[in-house]
């Protein structure tokens, strides 16, 4: 291929690349898949036999293309169809997604929200309403007709309004509330925590498809509702075993990463509003926890 026409390839597609793994992730919710995906779009992009008017709608049609492809497998249906199944937590910085442009449409609140949409439902979302396709370009990806893509995406934003409160508080009230619960657990203060937590409070552990203990209690295979049960189980669950904590900045969002040795052990996050927590999410699955940070030193 003629050298410069292969340098220009690279260029684009690297200054893209963010996106391209940022739209992968929401679509999929786990990182390592989102990179595979972005690589064999990068393959696609450099074989291609035609030029592009637009590099980034090109490129941002092959993910979603790929991405609806994978879903439509039959470990992704297995573990989509789970009930404890968390988005993978990510620090930034450590997979190239500092750049993302909106930190909302990538904290977990709105990825386990998102995740309940049907994949179909998901793209249109993504690339209409964050991505500026029409429903002329998104009909042909999701098998649909333009008329049938505007109900889809109907549905999709309908299914989404539910959980947009979750991702409005400020970072200072987020803050406040990480160290309060912090503080609670860390002294066995259930009565504390309590007050911390909306009266219907849901926490999700995801302890993986072969489940996961903490000391003697297994991680809870539905999510757990009321703010008096989550304090119960996360205070019984933390005086339980001995692990050391560590705040990081995950998905865009301050939380919790607690190691063994040098390992992480467990990451947990929240999402919160009006002043209380409303979600706890706990990330206990071993094999999706390589982008929360090192321990540091």
């Amino acid at each position: 291929m003629n050298p410069p026409r292969e340098n220009g390839d690279l260029a684009q597609f690297e200054a893209l690349r963010p996106e391209l793994t940022g739209l992968a992730y929401r679509m999929l919710g786990d990182i390592g898949r989102a990179q595979d995906i972005v690589q064999e779009a990068w393959l696609r992009w450099h074989q291609r036999q035609v030029e592009a008017e637009s590099p980034k709608a090109f490129l941002l049609t092959i993910v979603t293309r790929l991405c609806l492809n994978e879903l439509d497998s039959a470990r992704a249906r297995r573990e989509e169809s789970r009930g404890d199944r968390l988005p993978e937590p990510v620090q930034f910085e450590a997979v190239g997604l500092e750049r993302v442009e909106t930190i909302e449409q990538v904290s977990m609140a709105f990825l386990v929200i998102l995740e309940r949409l049907s994949a179909a439902e998901r793209a249109a979302f993504l690339l209409h309403d964050v991505f500026d396709f029409t429903h002329d370009e998104i009909a042909p990806l999701v098998s649909r007709t333009p008329a049938a893509c505007r109900k889809l995406l109907e549905r999709a934003r309908d299914k989404m309004v539910a959980g947009r409160r979750l991702v409005t508080a400020s970072r200072g009230e987020h803050e406040r509330l990480l160290d309060g619960f912090l503080a609670s657990v860390t002294t066995g203060n259930v009565a504390g925590l309590v007050e911390l937590l909306a009266s219907d409070a849901v926490m999700v552990t995801d302890g993986g498809a072969s489940g996961r203990s903490v000391g003697p209690r297994r991680n809870l295979p539905h999510p757990l509702q009321g703010a008096a049960r989550v304090a119960a189980f996360v205070v019984a669950a933390a005086q339980s075993v001995e692990l050391e904590v560590e705040r990081r900045e995950l998905n865009g969002r301050p939380g919790l990463v607690f190691y063994r040795g040098n390992a992480p052990f467990a990451a947990l996050q929240l999402a919160v509003a009006d002043g209380k927590i409303e979600r706890v999410f706990f990330h206990g699955d071993l094999s999706r926890l390589g982008h929360v940070g090192a321990r540091a030193v």
